[in-house]
């Protein structure tokens, strides 16, 4: 990812904070010669990406061949007008938040570690209000046999936060105030944590 250093982010805890707020990514490896792309939502945890996919999917054939997969996560992000800034040389832009991450994936064989990745996984996105230890045990062993978990343990993380860092300051006050007010809920997020980095400026 190109990231000019205005726009770096090498805080860990933001970073973590992006993917847990965002756990829906893009996991990127290589498949026979060619980029191959997943949709997938992701558990952090102890510096570690965990995931399943459907064994159908072909992705995670490739786990064993080597090479790192890149996993991509996005926060906020918005349209910025150059109509918001105080000088007329100005050009069209978009903010946004996103945090890469690398390392080599590694595939779950054991029941029993998959299973439990499970659990962890539902309990994140139910919180209780449904369990797979409550679905008929023949059906829960049916679902499992039709997935593949497994870890991506983090080798390297990337951050970009391109948040007007490169303007003055009166410039991102009113982007952040004109994010906000838009009226798009993700607008209005970018808008929030503008804000909140411009205390003190």
């Amino acid at each position: 990812m190109y990231i000019p250093s205005d726009f770096a982010e090498h805080d860990r805890a933001a970073l973590y904070g992006v993917i847990r707020d965002n756990p829906f990514g893009l996991l990127v490896t290589i498949a026979e010669g060619a980029p191959f792309a997943s949709h997938l939502p992701f558990l952090l945890e102890n510096d570690r990406l965990l995931a399943h996919m459907a064994r159908g999917n072909p992705q995670w054939r490739s786990f064993d061949r080597g090479g790192d997969a890149l996993a991509v996560f996005h926060g906020p992000h918005g349209y910025v007008s150059p109509r918001w800034y105080a000088a007329a040389d100005a050009v069209p832009t978009w903010n946004y938040v996103a945090v890469h991450v690398y390392g080599r994936p590694r595939v779950i064989d054991d029941a029993a570690e998959t299973r439990a990745l499970l659990d962890r996984l539902v309990d994140a996105y139910e919180g209780g209000a449904w369990r797979l230890a409550d679905r008929d045990a023949k059906y829960a062993a049916g679902m499992m046999r039709g997935i593949v978990a497994f870890e991506l343990p983090l080798t390297r993380l990337e951050g970009k936060f391109k948040l007007s860092q490169n303007r003055p300051v009166g410039d991102r006050r009113r982007v952040a105030d004109e994010l906000y007010g838009a009226g798009d809920p993700l607008a209005a997020a970018l808008g929030r944590l503008m804000a909140s980095r411009q205390e003190g400026d």
